[in-house]
């Protein structure tokens, strides 16, 4: 439900969270779903004006697959049959220099590793789907045109002080936990001594909004997710269909006079994008700052900072909101164990210890791949002779060998693994590799549980990761699988909840390497074996965090 901030003074709340964008949205939706009462505040009334991130990759989508929204996501994004390729040229009416293709988001395609398919949708009607969810949960309340001002805290909780932007009333909010998910030039991370300086700037970008409606009816290069300029002044910018049919954002990046002439003269940067004029609206223009920075902490007592409070960096990859998606999913049954007496005192502590590698990873990677917009000597290039032509196949090729890794980034979707962790009980099984382009599943301690196909109880077929996120699942793979009597009475102890998942396909348990799985409520491997653990109590304690 929503309300006025003056309608609820002296609130006392179990989470606060600031920021309603996809990450706070997220949060609440899974804190809400598991019953956890939040509320979550947005100091903007929720309207979405100008596109941001696009790429959901397939664990996002499983996250939508949780939340039942899967199927929305799909039908708001850019069609299925549009195609997926990241397209470079000189201009529109210039020379096709590479083309990198991408699967498809047909439902059909073979995707043999998750239930789920990455998919493109912008927050344009993302952010209002999550919304529409999170609307629906009564264990969640939101607050649009509601600011957060500041907080303070103490052992046993946090006090904060919020303003309600309409009648300017202030109040206190009484909270358990404080969640930021507002960016980083918030207060709230400067206030737990984070710092965003400019020695994390990449450069100065400007984005201009445009309708033009069945664009690549107006060239002859062919419709494509993603287009890029290169000419006689490198890479310049890059555009990306919005919704496969009339919606495209031009983003232009550089230092700043060259943003600032962006801005002041669109109609030259589209001409220039185009190779001359063409039919086209402008819709908005807005300018940012393109960043690499992690912060140097994610949390301090019960302040807890999430997505671009936590780490910024280059789309160069799509990786910045599916890392803020996340984070949401590994703090948010943190948060829930700990509120309702199950999770034990080291528990939250295990959010920075494997979200802030993974924010690492992840933006180092997107800036590798900003770093790659260095192109050589590209003077030239336009040229219709020998010359010009041989530089544009010179050029073809460093494109092809070296971005298609910015495109193809399914093992850095699936494949990230919280690993040392301190909730995870790790074996002497070797690591399978770190690989961006390429997900090689395995069940090691800390990586995403693998997806497997099986027949449920109720006779349907389903995946494996549908059984995750209410409580720890013990999985019972193969035709002989060991006694899980030790872990369900420990789990009973300690009031963890548990339940089992018996599965005797065999290709079950080759995928698994091991009869007998614990898997967090993430869907997260914590611990796996042949046989029951030889302390059932002492692992419970570990994974719950009391260890």
């Amino acid at each position: 439900m929503e309300t006025t901030a003056s309608e609820s003074n002296d609130m006392k709340i179990p989470v606060l969270i600031v920021g309603a964008g996809p990450v706070g949205l997220a949060l609440a939706a899974e804190l809400g779903r598991l019953g956890i009462k939040c509320l979550l505040v947005e100091q903007g009334d929720g309207t979405i004006n100008h596109p941001r991130a696009s790429e959901l990759n397939a664990r996002t989508m499983e996250f939508c697959r949780r939340w039942g929204v899967a199927d929305k996501v799909r039908a708001a994004g850019t069609p299925k049959d549009f195609p997926n390729a990241a397209l470079f040229v000189t201009s529109y009416s210039g020379h096709e220099l590479a083309r990198i293709t991408r699967p498809g988001h047909a439902e059909d395609r073979d995707f043999p590793n998750g239930p789920e398919r990455p998919k493109r949708c912008n927050q344009l009607w993302f952010d209002p789907i999550l919304a529409d969810y999170v609307a629906g949960l009564p264990s969640v309340t939101r607050r649009m045109n509601c600011r957060f001002e500041s907080f303070t805290q103490d052992s046993g909780s946090v006090s904060v002080v919020l303003r309600d932007m309409v009648t300017g009333k202030s109040e206190m909010v009484e909270a358990d936990y404080l969640v930021a998910c507002c960016g980083g030039h918030s207060a709230i991370p400067s206030a737990i001594g984070v710092t965003l300086d400019d020695t994390s700037i990449l450069d100065h970008s400007v984005n201009i909004f445009i309708r033009a409606p069945s664009l690549w009816d107006q060239h002859d290069k062919g419709a494509a997710s993603l287009n890029f300029f290169i000419d006689d002044e490198g890479l310049w910018g890059g555009m990306s269909a919005q919704n496969g049919r009339d919606l495209w954002r031009l983003t232009v990046h550089g230092p700043r006079d060259l943003v600032a002439r962006a801005e002041a003269d669109v109609d030259a940067c589209l001409e220039r994008m185009f190779g001359g004029k063409f039919e086209y609206e402008v819709i908005s223009v807005v300018t940012w700052t393109r960043r690499s920075w992690v912060a140097e902490k994610y949390a301090e007592k019960r302040v807890f900072l999430a997505g671009d409070a936590a780490h910024q960096c280059s789309p160069t990859g799509g990786f910045g909101l599916n890392t803020g998606m996340g984070d949401a999913m590994d703090l948010a049954w943190k948060l829930a164990a700990t509120l309702q007496g199950w999770g034990g005192d080291k528990l939250l502590a295990s959010y920075d210890a494997e979200r802030r590698p993974i924010g690492r990873r992840n933006i180092r990677e997107a800036t590798d791949n900003y770093m790659r917009y260095e192109m050589p000597d590209t003077r030239g290039i336009n040229d219709d002779t020998a010359e010009g032509a041989a530089l544009r196949d010179d050029i073809g090729r460093v494109l092809r060998d070296t971005r298609a890794r910015q495109f193809l980034s399914e093992g850095l979707a699936l494949g990230y693994r919280y690993d040392p962790s301190p909730i995870c009980r790790p074996d002497d099984s070797m690591a399978t590799p770190d690989e961006i382009s390429t997900y090689v599943p395995s069940a090691r301690p800390g990586g995403r549980a693998p997806h497997f196909n099986f027949v449920s109880g109720s006779g349907k077929n389903e995946s494996i990761l549908d059984a995750f996120g209410d409580g720890f699942v013990v999985l019972l793979l193969g035709d002989d699988p060991p006694d899980a009597g030790p872990l369900t009475e420990a789990a009973g102890r300690r009031g963890v909840p548990l339940r089992i998942e018996t599965i005797a396909d065999p290709a079950a348990r080759e995928l698994y390497e091991c009869s007998m799985v614990l898997v967090r409520p993430d869907g997260h491997v914590a611990w796996r074996g042949n046989g029951p653990p030889e302390n059932p109590l002492a692992l419970l304690d570990l994974v719950r965090g009391a260890g």
